[in-house]
């Protein structure tokens, strides 16, 4: 059912493929700075790591909230929303560099409009132990088209990262959808599983550069990379580029008191820019 809708719109556009069309199922893009960064996010920790990697999550020391908004190719059906919510567990004081008891992390994300249409709810656990983070999430996903009903699957995935060398050079992993979640009878059509492992590389406090790659089962393996660099505390740049779908991105980061600030834009040299924002708040935080 899903693979015959997205096999209608990519019809619609000359050389085009459902992975650039559609985030689909897979894991996705999460958050303006994800996507800047080309979608390079094994090695992020942030209030989005809840869906670029679950181990992430395990990092985190304030209570954040994220709001996410994404449109693809200036396609009304290609919008798509996102509320992400980490919660470390029990006190966290000024000199912790982790929230002892781990963190919990819950998302709530929509993709498409009337006629066809994701969403997920997910919820997932990071904890952080020496130089080694893991985490897991669990994700109960509906499909819904227009005039052929909907359908629902629950998906399940592991995530993980690692400090190679402290502060400078990080190693993440991450498998989403490690059941193989079934979507339909027909064609044994199953939601994505995909596997993605990269390295972030940090000189300084200033610079960070990721390297990643990311195999669909059923896609060809994509190569991303990204490069964040922080001109003061309060503005970061960022450019990026993803082989698979060919787009390269761009974008800023802007820190406001508690409030961080982000917006990505992206090149695809067949269907065009898409479009992302971001607002992330941290409570705490002076």
């Amino acid at each position: 059912m899903r693979k015959l809708y997205l096999g209608l719109i990519s019809a619609l556009w000359i050389g085009a493929t459902t992975g650039v069309l559609a985030q689909g199922n897979g894991p996705g893009v999460r958050g303006a700075r994800a996507a800047a960064l080309g979608n390079a996010s094994a090695t992020l920790n942030d209030v989005w790591s809840v869906g670029n990697n679950v181990a992430g999550l395990g990092q985190i020391r304030r209570t954040s909230i994220g709001f996410y908004a994404a449109n693809q190719f200036v396609l009304r059906a290609l919008n798509s929303t996102a509320l992400a919510v980490a919660l470390p567990i029990g006190a966290v004081a000024e000199t912790d560099t982790k929230a002892k008891n781990g963190v919990i992390g819950v998302e709530a994300q929509r993709f498409g409009d009337r006629h066809y249409a994701e969403q997920r709810l997910g919820a997932g656990y990071g904890y952080r132990g020496g130089q080694v983070s893991v985490g897991v999430r669990a994700d109960l996903l509906q499909l819904s088209i227009e005039g052929l009903g909907s359908r629902r699957a629950v998906a399940l995935s592991l995530g993980g990262q690692a400090e190679i060398v402290p502060q400078r050079l990080v190693f993440g992993a991450y498998l989403y959808n490690l059941n193989q979640a079934k979507l339909a009878r027909y064609e044994d059509e199953r939601v994505p599983t995909v596997l993605k492992a990269g390295l972030s590389y940090r000189p300084s406090k200033k610079l960070m550069l990721n390297v990643e790659t990311e195999k669909d089962v059923e896609q060809d393996v994509n190569v991303k990379a990204g490069l964040e660099y922080q001109v003061i505390e309060a503005l970061a740049l960022r450019v990026g580029l993803s082989s698979l779908t060919e787009q390269t991105t761009a974008g800023v980061g802007f820190l406001a008191g508690r409030f961080h600030i982000d917006y990505a834009a992206a090149w695809q040299t067949a269907l065009g820019l898409s479009q992302h924002v971001g607002i992330s708040f941290q409570t705490g935080v002076k």
